[in-house]
């Protein structure tokens, strides 16, 4: 707990500005995770919208605001709920050294996730049912009788289709625009790409799930088939991506970009591949990581490749 709390000077600080277990709250929202929830969020806008657009924007207020509903309400309340109910001791994702969480954590996650939903209504009813539909999946994801995190591939699926194709859309939704060809194939794709990168965010967490009993994804497949799985998600989600760069005609530097992408991850995903069932847990985080920067890679190649 101690450590938690003095872990680096902004632990200090945040603890100082908010006593007691006041920075605790914040500190289970993740904000961490948050500049990459918010560029797969917006790159959804920008696809409706087109890059240059975007960048003398056009329309960004209402970017902000869906962002602030989505990324902190939205996605914060759920990774706090998660923490309720899993009450880790190390480290987990976007948050190392985790505090105790407090008392009213579960409350105030709801609450978080309820005003999101009420001030989605005002926004275009896209984004209002892809909220609902991601507010529903994450108390079921996390929240006893059900917590579908704890069944091996029901938890997969939820996060596939929540992060990886719901969250663009809600960027997306926030035009009033309907989706066209393309454009759909561009979102369904996303949903193989983060069928790749769910498992692996198990990996190095691996020892505390056996420990409550947890039936993850990564244990009921085993670390060698795990990091089969998000090798082969990896090239389907590409293959789909190719398949909508035909649709839209696409030309060959963008094509380029695309290549770029899969070979940012295929750079971290096979060598880890090679190693896994030698690497050390801080290893396997370390690896995590570097598929995040691949992720981030791959936003920016949709977009060079879709919205200009």
């Amino acid at each position: 707990m101690s450590e938690a709390r003095t872990r680096n000077a902004w632990r200090r600080a945040g603890y100082r500005l908010l006593p007691g277990d006041g920075f605790s709250y914040l500190l289970h929202l993740r904000p961490a995770e948050w500049p990459i929830m918010a560029a797969h969020t917006a790159l959804g806008f920008v696809l409706a919208v087109g890059l240059a657009p975007a960048l003398h924007g056009a329309r960004i207020g209402t970017l902000l605001w869906a962002l602030l509903l989505w990324v902190v309400l939205l996605n914060g309340g759920t990774l706090a709920i998660n923490s309720v109910f899993d009450d880790d001791e190390g480290d987990i994702g976007y948050l190392d050294a985790p505090p105790k969480p407090p008392r009213l954590l579960l409350a105030f996650s709801l609450a978080l996730l309820g005003a999101g939903q009420a001030l989605a209504f005002t926004l275009p009813r896209g984004f209002v049912i892809a909220y609902a539909a991601c507010f529903a999946m994450s108390v079921a994801y996390s929240v006893p009788p059900l917590r579908l995190k704890a069944v091996g591939g029901v938890d997969w699926l939820i996060n596939m289709i929540g992060f990886g194709t719901l969250t663009p859309y809600a960027g997306w939704a926030t035009t009033g625009r309907p989706l066209n060809g393309t454009a759909a194939m561009v979102l369904i794709a996303f949903t193989p790409l983060f069928a790749a990168l769910y498992p692996l965010t198990q990996l190095y967490q691996w020892d505390e799930d056996l420990q409550r009993g947890d039936r993850t994804l990564a244990i009921m497949l085993g670390l060698k088939t795990s990091m089969n799985v998000a090798v082969g998600c990896t090239v389907l989600a590409f293959a789909l991506l190719g398949w909508a760069a035909r649709l839209g005609a696409v030309r060959w530097w963008q094509w380029l970009a695309l290549a770029v992408a899969l070979a940012a991850w295929l750079r971290v995903l096979l060598p880890w591949r090679r190693r896994c069932e030698a690497m050390t847990p801080a290893e396997h985080k370390r690896a995590f990581y570097a598929v995040l920067a691949a992720w981030a890679i791959t936003d920016v190649a949709v977009l060079v490749a879709f919205a200009l």
